[in-house]
């Protein structure tokens, strides 16, 4: 917000609402909705590489819980949280999203072997959108 001068932001996107204000002057509004839908993600980025064993319907996709910037590592000299070929848990961390200067671990919340990695280090990530698709 403060990158681009707002002062409010407000998103409502399939029965999800978020409101942000600059100032102490807001007071939180906390309403509930549906589970999140995940979003269609395109063509191009479903692919799924020739090598994989599995199915693409067989796979399960870890999405973003917000909207952030998306990072693999706790820092670029850091080895990354999971890669292809690992195994996770619900618990494991997979990656951090950075939304207002808050760093957000992730977790995988399904427990299988990591298949793909969706989304690229250092890039924005928007809500629902897939970072990573698990066997």
């Amino acid at each position: 917000m403060r990158k681009n001068d707002l002062s409010v932001f407000k998103m409502e996107k399939e029965g999800f609402k978020i409101t942000l204000k600059k100032g102490t002057d807001f007071q939180p509004v906390i309403t509930t909705a549906a589970a999140p839908v995940a979003l269609a993600a395109a063509p191009a980025a479903a692919a799924v590489s020739a090598s994989d064993a599995a199915p693409a319907s067989s796979l399960r996709e870890i999405t973003s819980p917000m909207v952030g910037t998306f990072y693999g590592s706790a820092s670029p000299e850091s080895a990354s949280y999971v890669a292809v070929g690992q195994e996770v848990t619900e618990d494991t961390v997979v990656c951090i999203i950075e939304a207002m200067k808050v760093m957000n671990e992730i977790k995988a919340e399904v427990r299988g072997v990591i298949a793909e990695v969706a989304a690229e280090n250092g890039k924005p990530v928007q809500f629902g959108q897939a970072l990573f698709r698990v066997r």
